[in-house]
């Protein structure tokens, strides 16, 4: 039962940091935030709600978000107007 209270109160946190200001970020942010959100709350939920479990999932999901990140960019690059071109 207090598996559930705190997967709660995660997925509470991670909702409210995700809604908020989440315009003005680059997509190397955006992606790492969002595999950090992703880890932690499945942190929780194998661990059993215990901090280190969430803790160690937010960490490598944020991990996995940069690693993400990397290999979108291979696939574009910015011209000299700032706009984004992807390459086939």
């Amino acid at each position: 039962m207090q598996a559930i209270k705190h997967l709660g109160i995660a997925s509470l946190l991670t909702a409210g940091l995700v809604t908020t200001g989440c315009a003005n970020m680059s997509d190397t942010d955006r992606r790492i935030g969002t595999g950090a959100g992703i880890g932690a709350v499945t942190g929780a939920i194998i661990s059993g709600g215990r901090p280190g479990g969430t803790a160690l999932g937010a960490v490598l999901g944020a991990g996995a978000g940069y690693l993400y990140d990397r290999e979108r960019k291979r696939y574009y690059y910015y011209d000299r107007h700032g706009r984004r071109v992807y390459r086939y």
